[in-house]
């Protein structure tokens, strides 16, 4: 079934196949350029710039970044929030040949230490807040030169000003170091122009890392043709043309936040809304005043919106599709985010999409005009899907659940510096095409709908039998009184591993072993009987890793050190 495509009939307006150029992606955003020069291509707390203003600030960042020294196949480091200094730099590299290794912002010493020598990065790009933590590994690392930047210095001058007396106020002064150069002196000075590099389409422009909530985070490979194949394929199935805006809340150190709010925006001539920091209360009050056409997010953002009194009240008839990836999405949220839509003007039905840093970020998503309870859609243009049965490369019955495999123009090149792994993660299969192993389980059926089902690694083996927390945590959703829940395994002599649910109640007050057997009851009512949580522990909150999915991982890590100190676990 491998070179079948049953989904292709549920495209409605959206190509079968795309061309994609063989450039570079400053190349490709060029193109954009060229066709919109006079359409907003960025706006960052109401400072915006045309896709003219935009390439003239990209020529003249590549121009300073040649003139310090960066040249082709030199990585530079970016380390900032979701900002025009982010994402214009991004681009000044990809244009002189460079790569770009992108980091949280918030990192620790110890890990911006291990990011520059992973990435070798003689270049590294972060905010004038942050200068403590690069100064402080600076001899350990390849670093020779850092560029800052501050928020402000694309703030209007009310903003500005609001800035510097708050936030700003708090920010230690850089003392005078020979190793930074700072953005707004870089950008004003003249530079003699850098001649465009020569760089191949199929060439390493992006590193990009995953796996960082537990263990050494890998970094993740990207080409140029990585990125401007997704980017075109997200843009054809939203249809994003110069009237449309999306707002950018995912961070641009992740895939989801880079290759479809800021990439994919500027391929098809969109909109991207930067948003530098996130709260529910910032996201609410930028899509009544911004009105976005494509909202983007994880399954707690659309929770939080509900709960969030500026959106319930606002205007919300811009809205043209809103997708929900990175985490499972419970259908109470679902439901409960599309009638307020409704509600408020609106027509949208919140669509759930599937992807993975190896393949740039989305590579799958539910047709607009077709929903499927509990899927996550269909492969877009140009990639295939397939499931095999687990540890193999054989194609699983149709219906029957097994790994996830995906192919086509958005798949990584490997892992960096980690052959075995890319190895065991890249297959070429007898078809002759190279399929990448996700780790996910999912079925397909017949129309080539996908049902992600978990991460291999998240399934639970209790007393012999698989129990998939996703399922579990959704009838946990579905109590009145539950306000989030995480479900996970926790070792066990007896049952290998024993179900356990984390719960946040949407009253505190009402927490009681009562609440606890009631809950499990409500379980026992909807699932079978070793797929129900033996415990139940209530929580204010759970932890949440850095774009905002529950870090499940974290809990387990928690249960693992308790059992550890009662002298019950030598497990590893």
């Amino acid at each position: 079934m491998g070179g079948n495509k049953p989904w292709v009939k549920f495209y409605g307006h959206v190509p079968e196949s795309l061309d994609y150029p063989r450039v570079t992606m400053y190349e490709a955003l060029m193109g954009t350029v060229e066709k919109f020069p006079d359409a907003v291509a960025w706006d960052f707390l109401d400072t915006t710039a045309t896709y003219r203003e935009f390439a003239r600030e990209i020529d003249r960042c590549a121009d300073a970044l040649a003139g310090l020294g960066l040249k082709k196949g030199d990585r530079i480091t970016i380390s900032m929030p979701t900002s025009p200094q982010g994402v214009i730099a991004f681009y000044a590299a990809n244009r002189l040949g460079a790569v770009a290794s992108m980091i949280h912002p918030l990192s620790t010493a110890k890990e911006i230490a291990f990011y520059l020598n992973v990435s070798k990065s003689r270049f590294a790009l972060t905010l004038d807040a942050f200068y403590g933590k690069f100064r402080e590994v600076k001899d350990g690392t390849p670093l020779e030169r850092l560029i800052l930047t501050r928020i402000p210095d694309y703030l209007g001058l009310i903003k500005k000003i609001g800035f510097n007396l708050t936030k700003g106020r708090k920010i230690p002064p850089v003392p005078a170091d020979p190793m930074v150069t700072w953005w707004k002196d870089m950008m004003a000075a003249s530079w003699p122009k850098a001649p465009k590099s020569d760089m191949d389409t199929d060439d390493l422009a992006v590193i990009l890392y995953s796996g960082g909530t537990t263990g050494t985070p890998k970094g993740i490979m990207l080409s140029n043709y990585n990125f401007i194949s997704e980017g075109m394929m997200v843009s054809a199935w939203g249809n994003l043309g110069k009237n449309d805006g999306i707002l950018a809340i995912l961070p641009i150190f992740h895939g989801f936040g880079l290759g479809v709010c800021i990439n994919a925006a500027f391929m098809g001539g969109a909109k991207s809304i930067l948003v530098p920091q996130f709260t529910p209360e910032i996201v609410a009050s930028l899509i009544k005043k911004k009105r976005p056409s494509f909202v983007v997010g994880v399954p707690t953002l659309f929770e939080a919106l509900c709960r969030n009194p500026v959106f319930q009240n606002a205007d919300l008839s811009c809205l043209m599709a809103t997708f929900s990836g990175a985490d499972t999405l419970p259908r109470p949220v679902k439901e409960r985010f599309e009638a307020l839509v409704k509600e408020r003007g609106g027509n949208v039905k919140l669509l759930e999409g599937y992807g993975l840093t190896e393949a740039v970020t989305a590579i799958m998503a539910t047709p607009i005009q077709e929903y499927r309870e509990g899927s996550v859609g269909v492969p877009f243009p140009d990639m295939l899907a397939k499931v095999v049965t687990v540890d193999t490369t054989e194609e699983a019955p149709l219906g029957e659940e097994g790994e996830l495999c995906v192919s086509g123009p958005a798949v990584m090149m490997g892992y960096l510096d980690a052959p075995e792994e890319t190895a065991r993660t890249l297959r070429t299969h007898a078809d002759g095409r190279i399929w990448l192993h996700t780790g996910d389980v999912a079925s397909m059926d017949a129309d080539g709908f996908f049902y992600f089902k978990l991460r291999l690694k998240r399934m639970i083996k209790s007393s012999g039998m698989n129990v998939y927390p996703a399922q579990v945590e959704d009838i946990l959703y579905a109590h009145p009184e539950v306000k989030d829940a995480c479900v996970i395994g926790v070792p066990d002599e007896a049952q290998v591993q024993r179900v356990k649910a984390f719960v946040v109640l949407k009253d505190r007050a009402n927490e009681s072993p009562e609440m606890e057997a009631k809950l499990i009851r409500h379980c026992q009512d909807h699932l079978i009987k070793w797929c129900c949580p033996r415990e139940i522990e209530f929580r204010d909150t759970l932890p949440c890793t850095l774009v905002g999915k529950i870090a499940y991982n974290a809990l387990e890590q928690e249960e693992i050190e308790k059992l550890k100190a009662c002298g019950k676990f030598s497990g590893e």
